[in-house]
């Protein structure tokens, strides 16, 4: 089974692109999803995010905006909330990965944020990267609610750098140019990868 990681900056267009892997019949394995699902109340996570974040709870429940505003310009804050997160998505995504060798899956997709920065691209054989042109990622990004100037930047200083992204990927999906585009190029790195391509066998842990 080969493993395909998937991964960008934000409001690239990730997402979209995930989107048309599943359409393709390929099994994604949405990170965001579960670490949603683990926060969500009684999830396997809530009760830990809750006991470092009591200003973040209503009832039982954590209050996503709060905790955001806490950790945004808070590294240290961060570290501690993906500390507490990260190890049950890595467990989800483990037990994941079993579920689709054992039905003999030919190739999978890791819909994962920040791939490279968790070090996450050691369980991929190949990483896709998807990429526009930084006016519509700006554009894209202030349309969404909550969303202004500085917190674009402030997400951006947590997340390599496009180009360097771009430079460690095995294959740019860009989303800039249309659908057709994107999807042929999905299409094309998708054969590349399959199981007679040639992608960098890396252990899965």
């Amino acid at each position: 089974m080969v493993v395909l990681g998937l991964t960008g900056t934000v409001a690239m267009g990730k997402s979209r692109t995930a989107g048309l892997c599943a359409r393709l019949g390929v099994p994604v394995f949405d990170s965001d999803a579960v670490a949603r699902s683990v926060t969500a109340p009684g999830g396997a996570a809530t009760a830990a995010v809750l006991d470092a974040f009591p200003e973040a709870a209503t009832g039982n429940a954590i209050d996503r905006a709060a905790l955001a505003q806490q950790v945004f310009s808070n590294r240290a804050a961060l570290r501690q909330l993906e500390a507490i997160v990260h190890p049950y998505v890595a467990q989800a995504r483990n037990i994941w990965l079993r579920r689709w060798a054992l039905a003999r899956a030919a190739v999978v997709v890791l819909d994962v944020p920040l791939l490279f920065e968790t070090g996450g691209d050691i369980h991929c054989d190949a990483v896709l990267v998807v990429a526009a042109p930084r006016f519509l990622q700006r554009q894209r990004v202030l349309q969404r609610p909550n969303m202004d100037e500085a917190r674009l930047r402030g997400i951006l200083e947590r997340q390599m750098s496009t180009l360097e992204q771009q430079r460690r990927a095995d294959d740019v999906i860009p989303t800039g140019q249309g659908l057709r585009v994107a999807l042929r190029a999905l299409r094309r790195a998708l054969r590349r990868h399959g199981p007679r391509g040639t992608g960098r066998p890396r252990p899965i842990r």
